[in-house]
Order: C-alpha cells, then structure tokens, then sequence
C-alpha cells in the first residue's frame, strides 16, 4: 500500500465533495450523475488555462507524462482555489490497472498532496481491476451496469453531435442537445431504471432528435482522432483539438469509450490464451465479452436502419483488422488498439487521421507514430499526422501541422475493401 495511503470511509460519503477529472464531458457527466445516485457527492472539474500544466509541473517532476502533469495540475488548482473545504474533500482518479500510467497516477497525485501539505485528502482509486479498497466507496452490480449503460449512452451523444456539429445551420445547437440529453437520460435511468430495451427506446429518440437539427448539405473532409486516451479525449490535454478540426472545416470521427472498455476486456482474454494466467476468470471474460459485442452489435443495427447517421465499427471487426501488422500481446497503454483504430478508420472511409500522443510516451509512439508507416504502405490513400502533446510544445507549431494536414486531405470517396 501507498505510504500516502488514507482511506476513504463510509462517514466521509456523508459529506465529502468527490473531485474527478473531466476526461470525456459527456460520458463522463452521466457516469458522475450514476455515482451521485449512489450518494457520493461528485463533481467533474472544468477549470482549463494555461495555469493547469503550470501548476502540475510545480507538484511533480518534469520527466511525468503530459496526462498526469495535467490530471494533477487541474486536482491542485482546484484545491488551491479556495472553493473546497481541504477537510471535506476527496480525489478519484479511474484506473484499467495495466502498465504505466493505467497503475502509478494514484501514487503520483498522493505525493503532489503530501509536497502542498494536504496529505489528509483521500485518493479514490477507480478501478475494475481493484487495485485498492476503500471502505465509504463501493459499488453494487447495479450500479456497474448503469456506468456500462452511461457509457454507452455518452457514446451514442458523442458520435451524433460529432456527425451534426461541422454542418448545424445554428451555431451550437448540436452541443445544448447533447448537454440536454444529458440531464434526461440521467433522470430517465435513475427514475426508470436500465435495460437494453428502454436502452434502444432512447437511442431512437435521440437519432430522431439529432436528425432534425437543421443541417447544410455540403460535403465536408473527414478526420478521425486517435492516440493516448486523455489526450485524444480530453480538450484540456489536446488543445481543443476537435474545435480546432471543426473550425477548419473537417467532420471528426472519434472511436468511442467503450471501445477502450472492449479492449481491457479483450486483452484479459487474450492474456490467458499467451500466457495461461486467469484459468477461473477466462470463461466469464469471454462470456461477458460476447455479450457486449452482441449489444454493441444491435445498437450498431439500430443506427443503419435508422440510415441519417454513420454507425460505429464493430470492436469484433476491429480485432480483425490487425491482423499482420501488431501482435495483441503488445497492450501496454492503448497497445495493438491504437493502430487498429487508425485502420478502423481508413475502412470506414475516413482516411484522414491525426494521432494524439503524449511527447516521450514509450507504447504510444511505438504503436502510434511507429505503426504509421506499415499502415501508409499497405494503405497507400490514408494521410495521418502524429502530434506531440507536451507542457513543453509550441501550440503555434501543432496547429501548423495539423492544418498543413488538413491542406492534403481528401474528402471521402468510398471505404477502403
């Protein structure tokens, strides 16, 4: 156990405001709104500025990656702000518990609260893995399936106002119906409960409610986003990529969180069949990993039928693509998924694409930036770019490259067979 280890107990859930990073605004707030139906008091931070790297660089060492200099700069910030009772206050930080940053931010950000002297403030690891045990913070199965079903929803939101927001005729209107469907998914789970029937139900309003926002016709270039998970999500950690794409007339594509849950499923298994370590948990992964390729399936069908909006890649035909290019044993960090998505991309006709990497992560630019070529030479038409996210990197010079990008992009034509 951490030496900075202080638990959270079940007399702190009474009365503790729960500060959490704001990764994924809208998966994320409806996974905070499952936990306040819990009766922890969370809130998602939103305080940005240049401030955040600045202030996380003060309370760990330079040589951190750019995530975790962020994720602890913007906890500080709001610590030294004034606005949180220190004595009534906890972290939680969500963790896969694989290598690298997956396992060692929750001891990072404990050592920053014992350097500014606030070591009495509790760190909650999140985590499926269970990592570590704090008795005021658990979870019922109940309540791990309205996280999947939160998750899945802020998917679903994420990807039509990703498909609406470059060619609303109202500037912003695809952004308020995403928040708005926010608050009344959260209302609807916590009044009427979850199944995958009310699930559909509310998918088909929510494409019924996206497709009349009035819309220009006109065809624009297609980007997709990948690379590290804060940075490829997180505004914070990539500048506002998205906007920026958006600003400069592109449609950004963004594979989903549940991708990500897929793959930290997948990856159990695949660990069994390399190494034959998990004997008891293997057919429960798998039985599990079925399922949720068959509902993620259904929800992929839904999205056809209903025919205005592009539906999601199958993780179960993204596995498929890598073949001959990556082995799945390599899954450190985003691992064998990064370029996996890259091709998912390319096949579903989105052939330009930016990789978002925090500058010296290891597994990120060999799976990212060191699969760009293979993937070039065997897909002649994709045009990718490797940004570097860094406290350290020049904004002007990013965007540079990302707009000298976007100057090759093709407008999409046809997926590739």
């Amino acid at each position: 156990m951490n030496k900075y280890y202080v638990e959270f107990t079940e007399e702190m859930k009474k009365d503790y405001t729960i500060l959490a990073p704001n990764m994924l605004p809208l998966q994320l707030s409806l996974v905070a709104n499952v936990l306040k139906s819990e009766g922890y008091n969370v809130e998602l931070l939103e305080n940005s500025g240049p401030q955040i790297p600045e202030i996380g660089l003060k309370y760990t060492h330079n040589d951190t990656c750019y995530p975790a200099i962020l994720v602890i700069g913007q906890f500080m910030d709001a610590l030294l702000s004034g606005k949180y009772d220190l004595n009534k206050v906890a972290l939680i930080y969500f963790q896969t518990g694989g290598g690298c940053r997956a396992s060692n931010y929750i001891s990072l950000i404990r050592k920053a609260l014992k350097s500014a002297g606030m070591e009495q403030i509790p760190v909650i690891s999140f985590s499926f893995a269970g990592l570590e045990k704090h008795s005021g913070f658990k979870l019922s199965l109940s309540a791990l399936r309205k996280i999947i079903y939160a998750v899945l929803y802020g998917d679903v939101l994420f990807l039509l106002r990703n498909q609406c927001k470059p060619y609303e005729l109202e500037k912003g209107a695809s952004q308020a119906m995403a928040d708005n469907y926010c608050r009344v998914l959260e209302e609807r789970m916590r009044k009427d409960g979850i199944s995958f029937k009310k699930f559909k139900k509310n998918c088909q309003e929510l494409l019924e409610a996206f497709a009349a926002i009035p819309r220009s016709k006109e065809k624009k270039v297609q980007v997709g986003i990948v690379g590290e998970i804060y940075v490829k999500f997180s505004p914070l950690g990539n500048n506002n990529l998205e906007q920026l794409l958006v600003d400069n007339g592109a449609e950004v594509t963004i594979p989903g969180l549940f991708d990500f849950f897929l793959y930290c499923v997948y990856n159990n298994i695949v660990h069994y069949k390399l190494y034959r370590e998990g004997k008891l948990k293997y057919p429960v992964l798998k039985l599990v990993y079925n399922f949720l390729i068959k509902k993620q399936q259904e929800i992929i069908d839904l999205i056809n039928t209903h025919g205005v909006f592009r539906a999601p890649a199958s993780f179960a035909k993204t596995v498929t693509l890598i073949k001959d290019y990556i082995g799945q044993g390599c899954k450190m960090g985003e691992g064998w998924l990064l370029p996996a998505e890259m091709l998912e991309l390319a096949h579903g006709g989105v052939e330009n694409i930016v990789c978002a990497q925090p500058f010296g992560c290891l597994p990120n630019h060999i799976c990212g930036k060191g699969m760009m070529k293979p993937i070039k030479d065997r897909n002649p038409n994709v045009n990718i770019v490797a940004i570097d996210y860094d406290a350290s990197a020049s904004k002007v010079n990013q965007e540079n490259r990302i707009k000298l990008m976007l100057a090759n992009a093709k407008k999409p034509e046809k997926s590739i067979v």
